[in-house]
């Protein structure tokens, strides 16, 4: 499968990595949470070419990610903001900076600190479950197939890379 048909397949994952899985897309989000949004800002922060970074940002915006706030009037200058769908990656960039400051930062510790500001504490944010709030992780937390691909089965719509993906993960699907 090539990457421009990774949104094709019946996997939020897969779907989700196909808009920000590229190795620029989080980082410009990670800056607009950052509170660096204008294009020459972002652009002289990440050292991204202003074309690469043109069509990052152009993704997002179509994708519903951040939108255009127009700052400028005079000189026709936007930035960029998140939106509703984009301030809900929050958890995903946390959970990303936590796996790295665990396995990636140097011998200094990791570089930023996230503090709640209800407590003023730092915050290390946990994965809990909705029902029973209980920590969930790997060991504890098993798939079943959602709406999302029986509702395809039923109707006979199973694509060739979710027979590949879910027959696997399951052993009784038959695509």
């Amino acid at each position: 499968m090539r990457w421009d048909q990774v949104n094709t397949q019946t996997c939020s994952i897969a779907r989700s990595l196909s808009i920000f899985g590229d190795s620029w897309t989080l980082l410009v989000i990670r800056q607009v949470f950052m509170r660096i949004r204008r294009f020459s800002d972002i652009q002289q922060s990440l050292g991204i070419t202003k074309h690469r970074l043109s069509d990052r940002l152009n993704r997002l915006v179509e994708e519903e990610i951040i939108y255009k706030h127009l700052y400028d009037e005079k000189y026709n200058r936007f930035e960029y903001k998140l939106t509703e769908r984009g301030l809900e990656l929050y958890p995903i960039l946390i959970s990303i900076t936590m796996w790295g400051d665990k396995w990636t930062a140097d011998a200094d510790g990791p570089p930023v600190e996230y503090v709640h500001k209800n407590c003023g504490e730092n915050a290390k944010p946990k994965l809990s479950c909705s029902h029973c709030d209980e920590q969930i992780n790997a060991n504890n937390t098993t798939m079943r197939l959602g709406p999302g691909i029986e509702k395809k089965l039923m109707r006979g719509e199973v694509k060739e890379t979710d027979i590949n993906l879910y027959s696997r993960a399951f052993q009784n699907f038959n695509g």
